[in-house]
């Protein structure tokens, strides 16, 4: 966003900030609640989408309401660091759907992995898809007891 600063103002933060914590907003509604002309606000909007700002618009699906009620935090480790084998794990983990996060990490850890999953028994399914794509050296994973903060929309 650092690139985009000199055209990013407090209108845009508020479109922002509106579109984040409902997607489903009219345009309408949205330069109502602005105090912007509907062609301004549409303008802006349409500018934020192009540039990449606004990424894409989603429904936030609660998991357990979908028999997902069990988030796995997994930490993998690799002895091999090669282009190669990433490129082969990172397709392999993004395919699988239950895989909802993926990182590169810097630190003890060289992977982490976040996965919704329905109960234990999943999470192992899950994890010998991950274990024959690509040969890691550890996985670890921690269990989510309680979900005390979840916030998707980004802070600006």
């Amino acid at each position: 966003m650092s690139t985009n600063s000199k055209k990013f103002d407090d209108n845009d933060r508020n479109i922002l900030k509106a579109l984040q914590q409902d997607a489903s907003l009219s345009l309408e509604s949205l330069a109502a609640k602005l105090s912007l002309s509907t062609n301004a606000c549409w303008r802006r909007v349409k500018r934020l989408e192009a540039e990449g700002i606004i990424a894409r618009r989603v429904a936030i699906v609660e998991p357990e309401a979908v028999g997902l009620s069990m988030t796995a935090f997994v930490a993998v480790r690799t002895n091999d660091h090669s282009d190669k084998w990433l490129e082969k794990f990172a397709a392999a983990a993004s395919s699988i759907e239950e895989v909802v996060e993926f990182y590169r990490m810097a630190g003890e850890v060289d992977y982490m992995l976040k996965l919704l999953v329905r109960d234990v028994a999943d999470y192992d399914r899950v994890y010998k898809k991950l274990i024959k794509a690509v040969p890691l050296s550890d996985v670890s994973a921690s269990f989510a007891m309680e979900r005390i903060k979840y916030e998707t929309a980004v802070p600006l």
